[in-house]
């Protein structure tokens, strides 16, 4: 595949909305195609209706989200909490990755809150490993394929390990420039509000994304709202020069220890 793309995998619908989306506009605005995929449908979401009735309007909510930025919608394969990691799930995502075949992959990071966000990391990267793998069977079946991708992982929610931890980025992106399409993907998702509330205590979601931001924009002492990355390593994926992500955004990243 001769064109540049960027897959964003996430565990649940909103979560490339607060920790990714805009890195991802970004990247967009650089050239990438745009690819957007939750691993997990969104079914726990909500303490008034039933499992399938919530799942189904998160699935609308997160197409919607991709939409709004020209990204193509890449379906859940598994429920809220049934994010395992297992072969039937990492063969489902291997063949996504097979046939995005990206440039760069964007997803949790190995350390955060819950298991789900956890769970995807781990899948995401053995599915970018396993790429150039024809004895590995992916679902649906795909060919494997040789190219290089970078994996990036993205700030665990709080920016903070599950021990309370600060957990510093290597890469801060300002996302400043395109909030308001990031707050407009995260304002998709209408039926999250009440549920936010309700069981995690965030009041207005959509301030706490600017609060999450705005924080790490503070410590990055360059930019008022930030983005946070960190580069997995290069082994079985890139060169180890290769750094699509600090090569595409130009003023809008800069490396941790680097003199403003």
């Amino acid at each position: 595949m001769s064109a540049r793309n960027i897959l964003a995998i996430a565990a649940h619908p909103d979560d490339i909305e607060f920790l990714m989306a805009g890195t991802l506009v970004l990247l967009g605005e650089a050239g990438y195609g745009l690819h957007y995929m939750n691993l997990a449908n969104g079914c726990c979401g909500s303490t008034e209706v039933d499992a399938a009735t919530i799942a189904g309007i998160r699935q609308d909510e997160a197409r919607q989200a991709a939409a709004s930025i020209g990204a193509e919608f890449h379906e859940s394969i598994c429920n809220d909490l049934e994010i395992f990691y297992d072969q039937a799930t990492l063969a489902r995502v291997a063949s996504v990755i097979r046939l995005v075949q990206p440039t760069i992959v964007l997803t949790h990071g190995p350390s955060d809150y819950m298991e789900d966000h956890m769970n995807a990391c781990r899948l995401a990267v053995t599915a970018a490993f396993s790429r150039g793998m024809p004895n590995f069977p992916v679902q649906p079946p795909r060919e494997a394929y040789g190219d290089p991708l970078t994996i990036y992982h993205a700030q665990p929610y709080s920016h903070r390990d599950p021990l309370g931890q600060l957990v510093l980025p290597q890469y801060f992106v300002n996302v400043e420039p395109v909030a308001r399409k990031k707050w407009d993907m995260l304002g998709c998702h209408q039926s999250q509000k009440q549920w936010l509330d309700e069981s995690q205590g965030l009041d207005s979601y959509l301030q706490t994304m600017k609060d999450l931001d705005a924080e790490l924009g503070d410590i990055s002492g360059r930019f008022q709202a930030a983005e946070g990355w960190r580069r997995h390593l290069h082994l079985g994926f890139c060169e180890a020069e290769d750094d699509p992500l600090l090569e595409a955004l130009g003023d809008n990243i800069f490396m941790a220890g680097e003199e403003s």
